[in-house]
């Protein structure tokens, strides 16, 4: 038989999908894949519903309608004082992931090299691949998992053309301060390098913290590609709605690839999207509290059973190392044996790594109903005893 594309051929199924179906086969509470356990949020959904019903559901503009790229730069200009152009600033997406590859192939050309941070979201590499880009790879560990300048001089050189960096970072549910953001755009001068920022997660933040876009530190406004979604802003995971922003020289690439991949997105949920986006910022503060309610929700029940948990600051997740508790067994082990013994899926952090793996952390979604989070704790109440 012919082959195939090897860049695709040889991925081994992703973790999310194997854990995810692993919790379908047992019976299992699903506490691995990031989404809510309920509708989301009314209003937005009506706002769609009637923009299906009675709006237009032809081909929108390939760059998105033009309300909603108004409604992306209004937000973030409200919320982070970035000042773009919603027409050559702006694009829409079908989702987040697609975002990222349109913004990594405008980018990256064979040779080039492309530093990535472990943990890793899994489209990066094979994005990076297929593109001719070459990842350079930098090792994220507990409990931290901050920037250090021997870890970017280390990797940083005339052939990096870019850098992937994640924001608040899944899985390690860290939001990078300012010191580490200036670390990193001092390094994409000197190097003249793009900084291609996977924001997705901008929103979801706790305790007070600020999320800081990378475009808007000083030197980084030209040399950034920002992207965002709305599916996780609005708990919407199934719409894959992402924006982009970024100066024109380099949106204007993006938007060649964009054009080839999907070529626009669902008007109906544009408009919806749009309408939540100039939403009052006590919609925002009150989504940041429910979610963190929910988090110590389940890191209190997860530390009264003796779980080890690292303090999150945002995402939908926190996670457990594990290292502690002499288990001798890796994350790996350790979340097949809940899901099969215990009935709860997780994700071991060591899957978000191609090599140089930390094997000791585990990830839990928290963004669920009291009673999913209650039913799962009941079941783990003994899995860290057993030997």
């Amino acid at each position: 038989m012919t082959s195939m594309n090897k860049v695709f051929a040889d991925l081994p199924v992703t973790i999310f999908e194997a854990m995810s179906q692993a919790a379908r086969d047992n019976n299992a509470i699903n506490l691995g894949q990031g989404f809510p356990d309920d509708p989301g949020p009314e209003d937005i959904r009506k706002a769609a519903a009637d923009a299906s019903l009675n709006g237009y559901n032809q081909y929108p503009s390939m760059m998105g309608i033009p309300e909603l790229r108004q409604a992306i730069a209004a937000h973030y200009g409200r919320w982070h004082g970035l000042n773009l152009d919603p027409m050559t600033e702006v694009m829409v997406t079908s989702g987040g992931t697609e975002a990222l590859t349109a913004a990594i192939l405008a980018v990256v050309e064979p040779g080039d090299e492309v530093i990535v941070f472990q943990p890793v979201y899994d489209s990066y590499l094979p994005i990076i691949r297929q593109a001719g880009g070459i990842p350079r790879l930098l090792r994220l560990e507990p409990p931290d998992w901050r920037l250090n300048e021997e870890m970017l001089r280390s990797a940083f050189n005339h052939k990096t053309k870019a850098v992937l960096f994640n924001n608040p970072l899944n899985p390690a549910a860290v939001v990078y301060p300012r010191e580490d953001l200036e670390l990193l755009a001092r390094f994409c001068q000197e190097f003249d390098s793009v900084a291609i920022c996977d924001e997705v997660w901008e929103h979801v933040i706790f305790d007070g913290r600020e999320h800081i876009p990378l475009i808007t530190i000083p030197g980084m406004r030209d040399r950034t590609i920002k992207v965002g979604s709305a599916g996780k802003i609005f708990s919407l995971t199934g719409w894959k709605i992402g924006f982009v922003c970024a100066a024109p020289p380099l949106l204007r690439v993006a938007a060649k690839v964009h054009q080839f991949l999907t070529f626009t997105t669902a008007p109906n949920l544009q408009a919806a999207v749009a309408y939540g986006l100039n939403k009052p910022a006590e919609y925002f503060y009150d989504m940041r509290t429910e979610l963190a309610r929910s988090r110590d929700r389940l890191t209190k029940g997860l530390e009264s059973l003796g779980f080890p948990v690292l303090k999150s600051q945002g995402t939908y997740f926190l996670t457990v190392d594990l290292s502690p508790l002499g288990l001798n067994e890796t994350d790996q082990a350790f979340c097949w044996r809940i899901v099969s013994d215990y009935k709860v899926a997780a994700i071991p952090v060591s899957a978000f790594y191609e090599k140089d793996a930390v094997t000791s952390v585990v990830r839990f979604c928290f963004s669920k109903r009291d009673a999913t989070l209650d039913t799962a704790l009941e079941r783990l109440s003994d899995a860290i005893h057993r030997r």
